[in-house]
């Protein structure tokens, strides 16, 4: 059974950092591209930043560029979110999710952890 299980979310002050993490089991993931989506109450999901497990390619939103940073460390299968200078419309609940390369959505999604960043 293929879980994502994603940890590390609470409450920061403006300015602040988290770092969020999610840990995929139940199956290779070497094919695979991790994301990071998030969604705010009232509003659609959005893409944050995505990366390769092989080779660790990084791609992100344009809301969090230069911000965010995200790794991955093989040996623990853990994706990392690293969140820096946060703003109060960083706030949503944050997923981890898997996609195969060669698929156009997204098979695998965690249950999500909150993020709230207070001004």
């Amino acid at each position: 059974q293929v879980q994502l299980v994603e940890s590390g979310g609470g409450l920061v002050q403006a300015g602040g950092s988290l770092r969020l993490s999610c840990a995929a089991s139940g199956r290779t993931f070497s094919s695979y591209r991790m994301g990071w989506f998030r969604q705010a109450p009232g509003k659609e999901r959005e893409f944050v930043g995505s990366i390769t497990w092989n080779e660790g390619r990084t791609y992100y939103g344009s809301s969090v560029k230069g911000r965010f940073t995200i790794s991955r460390e093989n040996a623990k299968n853990t994706v990392y979110l690293q969140m820096n200078s946060l703003k109060p419309e960083d706030t949503a609940v944050y997923y981890c999710a898997a996609r195969n390369i060669s698929a156009v959505e997204c098979a695998y999604w965690g249950q999500g952890t909150q993020v709230t960043v207070s001004s």
